[in-house]
């Protein structure tokens, strides 16, 4: 039967199959539609349908910059950092050399080359976020998947007004057709209620 989707090309299937390894032995884990799921392999494959649903003709760079997004983040704890501004940026910075290194090794491992690896690191840097409409959809994806998946346990940690806070500054990098799409995302009654507030 014909159809107009787009095949996986053997090279991005076995990229993708990488990082799903790679992501399966987090410890921390999320339910995802009943099932507990390694919460790292989980986000990273709701990115992917989400980056595939915001751009149909999204190139390989796209979707393992998804997969990838977090890769291993568990390995580089926050705890390992001093709390605060200071210590967050330190330790998010040490997590975007960790992650390009190693999304660099399994790429070029499954015959991608290096200007390929750079563009995937570049992704996930958020690089270009004002010019570049693959890292807003990249962005788009992130806060799509943080309100499916984060929003009540961090709700509940934050309170109602700071939450209230975090989601305005979320749907301020959201681009309009992703705001549109999380309209419609099934949340819980409370978690509506604020983004209909944030929405304003």
């Amino acid at each position: 039967m014909a159809t107009d989707a787009v095949i996986p090309s053997d090279r991005l299937k076995a990229a993708l199959a990488a990082i799903d390894q790679a992501n399966a032995d987090d410890p921390h884990t999320i339910e995802v539609d009943g099932q507990a799921r390694p919460k790292e392999q989980a986000h990273a494959e709701l990115m992917t349908e989400w980056v595939q649903r915001l751009d149909p003709d999204a190139h390989d760079a796209q979707l393992v910059a998804a997969r990838a997004h977090h890769l291993r983040r568990w390995a580089l704890p926050r705890s390992d950092y001093p709390e605060g501004r200071s210590g967050y940026l330190r330790w998010r910075t040490a997590q975007a050399k960790r992650h390009a290194a190693e999304v660099a090794d399994i790429v070029t491992a499954v015959g991608y080359d290096d200007a390929f690896a750079a563009d995937v690191s570049a992704i996930v840097a958020k690089r270009g976020l004002a010019t570049d409409p693959r890292v807003q959809t990249h962005e788009d994806a992130l806060c799509l998947v943080f309100l499916q998946t984060q929003f009540d346990e961090l709700a509940d940690k934050l309170g109602d007004d700071h939450m209230a806070e975090v989601l305005a500054k979320t749907l301020a990098k959201m681009s309009p057709a992703a705001r549109r799409i999380a309209q419609d995302l099934e949340l819980s009654e409370r978690a509506a209620a604020l983004l209909e507030a944030a929405s304003g």
